[in-house]
């Protein structure tokens, strides 16, 4: 049995070169789409189901640049990929999680993410987490 997780995800870039964030729930943090491997998946599977759940965008496996995995944590990885969606997605205002967790007091199901925006370089360390905004700024995009 491994020693860490392994968590896929995807940097989804407009034309301009800012990056899709995702607002997580109940936090102040946005992040990218991204989330845990099931069994069988292979890494682009589940960050295409990722990407699916999370913001309801899908693109042809032929569109994902796989950039590799990434040390995150002592018990995580994190595999990578890159889209560059050019002018696709718009104003983003269509997008929509349908992934839920169990509210931490309530117990009823929660959206994951709530909301979405686009990010420069720029903004990045101020919006994520400060290991996620860390590991973007080392990263080519």
């Amino acid at each position: 049995m491994s020693k860490y997780t392994v968590s896929c995800g995807t940097l989804v870039l407009d034309s301009t070169g800012r990056l899709l964030l995702c607002h997580v729930t109940g936090t102040a943090a946005w992040d990218i789409p991204k989330g845990m491997q099931d069994p069988g998946e292979t890494t682009l599977e589940s960050a295409m189901r990722e990407l699916r759940e999370e913001a309801g965008i899908a693109f042809e496996p032929g569109r994902f640049l796989d950039l590799g995995q990434f040390d995150y944590r002592r018990d995580k990885r994190l595999h990578l990929y890159r889209v560059d969606a050019g002018d696709e997605l718009g104003d983003l205002s269509h997008l929509a999680c349908t992934s839920y967790f169990p509210h931490h007091a309530t117990g009823l199901p929660t959206l994951e993410m709530d909301d979405f925006r686009w990010a420069g370089r720029d903004e990045v360390r101020r919006l994520c987490w400060p290991r996620m905004g860390a590991l973007l700024l080392t990263l080519d995009w």
